[in-house]
């Protein structure tokens, strides 16, 4: 066991089963129309390549449960890239059109690159490309985005919570340099990879003096910069409440400094909330997944590295597609699995954690968000 605060987290808990799905007896074509119990399509698949990450952020790889005797999947229990990206054309049978490569970290997975190359060959039905995304915490991006970007990725997301260097290297927990990530967002957007958003997880009374000045250096540079409400994923970040700063108040800050207005959603389902400055300097984006939860309009899937299928970024348990690949079934049975998985879909955990009664909250065993990838 790990203890973290007053929780104790058995290492048993951090791994997920998963049921095998079910094959039906009538296998029906995809025809990328599938909607789930509460009419939300099927849009994007999100795909962590690697449990590794080279961070220890409080809210996602806590170093006092990760540390240097947690043992990670070995390598034969991931999906192959060739699996992945079997997976990944069955997907887009089904109506999916973004894909977008999370961890952990997925630069640190070997040959990524290749993976990229693979994906990047895939087509709609209509013949067009998908859009090809990834998230990365920015540590060696500086000298991946050229490659990245030959091998065929569109767009980079990266995860950055300080501008001060001091604060920074407290939250990713390894003295990590800030001046490290801005070299890799310069890397990524000279290589054609935009644009660029930049994540910033808000922590009350850890971070949150730095809004004001993240938000001065990323306007007027092309990139978007979107601030994400401290969430309560998996059990072992000491998630707290009082830690979470709301978006309505990150937003006041911002328009004590600058005037803003608000931006229509540019796709349905899309998670933040976007404002522009007034001057023209860029926009913003906030996701609210605790205060306002956006459940109603998810429209994505993700997939574990050792290929289990989970429907919510909250979710206990998943279904296991790897071992449907490691036993020969074709890509009808596979495809007609999923199609069954999306129908009976009913998940919404943050429009019901309101009013979810705590004991339900602390028994559940919610996967941990190194392992789906946010």
């Amino acid at each position: 066991m790990r203890r973290m605060g007053e929780t104790v987290i058995p290492l048993a808990d951090l791994r997920y089963t998963a049921t095998v799905p079910a094959i039906p007896d009538t296998l029906t074509p995809p025809d990328g129309l599938l909607s789930d119990r509460l009419g939300r399509p099927l849009h994007d698949l999100r795909i962590s390549v690697t449990d590794r990450c080279n961070f220890r952020c409080s809210y996602c790889m806590p170093k006092e449960v990760f540390d240097r005797d947690y043992v990670f999947l070995p390598h034969a229990s991931l999906l192959s890239f060739e699996e992945i990206t079997r997976l990944a054309r069955i997907f887009v049978g089904h109506g999916v059109r973004k894909l977008r490569l999370t961890g952990g970290e997925p630069l640190l997975r070997k040959g990524l690159e290749t993976l990229v190359a693979m994906l990047a060959e895939l087509r709609t039905p209509e013949g067009q490309p998908l859009d090809l995304t990834l998230t990365t915490n920015g540590s060696v991006l500086a000298r991946k985005a050229a490659a990245l970007a030959a091998a065929g990725l569109k767009r980079v997301t990266v995860s950055l919570d300080a501008l001060d260097d001091a604060v920074f290297r407290r939250m990713n927990d390894v003295d990590f340099p800030v001046a490290d990530v801005l070299q890799g967002i310069a890397a990524a957007q000279a290589a054609g990879l935009g644009p660029i958003k930049v994540n910033m997880v808000v922590k009350r009374g850890t971070n949150d003096h730095e809004i004001v000045p993240m938000a001065r250096h990323f306007r007027h540079s092309g990139q978007v910069l979107r601030f994400i409400e401290y969430m309560d994923v998996g059990a072992s970040n000491g998630w707290r409440m009082d830690e979470v700063l709301p978006s309505a108040q990150v937003l006041q800050r911002l328009q004590a400094e600058w005037p803003l207005e608000p931006v229509a959603p540019g796709v349905n389902g899309e998670t933040a909330e976007r404002w522009r400055y007034a001057d023209g300097a860029g926009e913003i984006g906030l996701i609210s997944s605790v205060t306002q939860a956006f459940c109603r309009d998810c429209n994505r899937a993700r997939l574990s590295t050792e290929g289990k299928l989970f429907m919510c970024l909250f979710a206990s348990r998943g279904h296991d597609l790897r071992a449907l690949l490691r036993s020969d079934r074709s890509d009808a049975e596979i495809s007609a699995a999923l199609g069954g998985l999306w129908a009976a879909r009913d998940d919404r955990y943050s429009e019901l954690r309101g009013a979810a009664p705590s004991a339900d909250k602390a028994d559940a065993r919610r996967v941990e968000m190194h392992y789906i990838g946010g």
